[in-house]
């Protein structure tokens, strides 16, 4: 397992989301991106990354009133625990934010596997 603070992660996470060509950033619409510790406790222990929210794909008219910005959140201790080193956990979160990502645009676990994101 590799040792990385709070901080040194979210770092990680900002530098994937840089990643992001601009174009798509651009593109994302209502969604925030969130750093925790552990996954929620009725998930698998082993979660990296979750997104939670409405695709943009599914969104219709009445989708904006009231609804709350969609959530991506990537979790340290999971990710930290399959890595080697710092490199690797690099390497993990930017798939991770990436994978996350797609699912807010609409792209299903097949279709991120198919593409080698999965």
């Amino acid at each position: 397992m590799v040792t990385m603070s709070a901080e040194e992660f979210e770092y990680a996470v900002r530098d994937a989301l840089d990643l992001i060509p601009p174009e798509l950033a651009a593109a994302m619409d209502d969604v925030v991106v969130l750093v925790a510790d552990e996954p929620p406790a009725d998930g698998p222990a082993d979660l990296l990354g979750l997104y939670e929210g409405t695709p943009l794909t599914e969104r219709d008219q009445w989708w904006a009133a009231g609804s709350l910005p969609d959530r991506i959140t990537i979790f340290r201790l999971p990710t930290l625990a399959v890595c080697e080193d710092v490199d690797e956990v690099a390497h993990e979160v930017a798939v991770t934010v990436v994978h996350e990502v797609a699912h807010h645009f609409g792209i299903d676990d097949d279709r991120l596997d198919a593409l080698g994101w999965a």
